[in-house]
């Protein structure tokens, strides 16, 4: 491997490290949680709840018992990755506009006092993002490379998604499904770039 190489691929490593950090701390939060007296799902978003408005941010760091946890990780983690190729900032960027309109949407239209916590919030905003994106104006290149991947993506995850906002069973949150994929709709838009040499034209 040459020399200019190396720092190449280091880079493009180094843009995953983000969603791998936050599946992490998410299996780390889980663990001190099973080991440690009490539990700290209280900590989620309770709808309905002024007290409880940090779960906007901790909810999706919590989960109600391993299943739950290892049902998000793979889709959170391959998801996660695909919108981190784009660098850092857009992951953080996405991530949190995930987390903010679908705790707000889960807080205000799920039951008053239902207890909301898992990363799946996060999931379908990746996914959304993932999808919607395709739509936003880039070079040509870039479209079709991004609509080969929300093609995957669709055959991947595309099922499940939908069957995770209009057939939930009991005890799942079709709201939190629903408002996270807004808000990935929602970053994908905010987040799009217009393509080079297109100016910006006043009203």
């Amino acid at each position: 491997m040459s020399t200019s190489a190396r720092p190449a691929r280091s880079a493009a490593l180094a843009r995953f490290a983000s969603p791998l950090a936050l599946v992490a701390l998410i299996w780390a939060i889980q663990i001190l949680d099973a080991v440690l007296p009490g539990s700290f799902t209280g900590f989620g978003l309770r709808s309905w709840d002024l007290g409880s408005l940090q779960g906007i941010v901790l909810g999706p760091l919590l989960h109600s018992g391993w299943a739950h946890l290892i049902g998000n990780t793979l889709p959170l983690l391959v998801l996660g990755c695909l919108i981190a190729i784009e660098g850092a900032g857009r992951f953080w960027m996405v991530t949190a506009v995930s987390a903010v309109v679908g705790g707000i949407g889960t807080w205000l239209f799920n039951a008053p006092g239902t207890l909301t916590v898992g990363a799946s919030v996060l999931v379908f905003g990746y996914f959304a993002y993932v999808i919607v994106r395709v739509f936003s104006p880039r070079p040509i290149a870039h479209r079709i490379a991004y609509a080969l991947i929300a093609l995957i993506v669709l055959v991947l995850y595309g099922g499940s998604m939908l069957a995770g906002i209009v057939g939930v069973g009991p005890g799942v949150s079709w709201q939190a499904h629903l408002f996270g994929a807004i808000g990935g709709g929602m970053a994908a838009l905010a987040g799009a770039r217009r393509p080079r040499g297109q100016e910006a034209r006043g009203a």
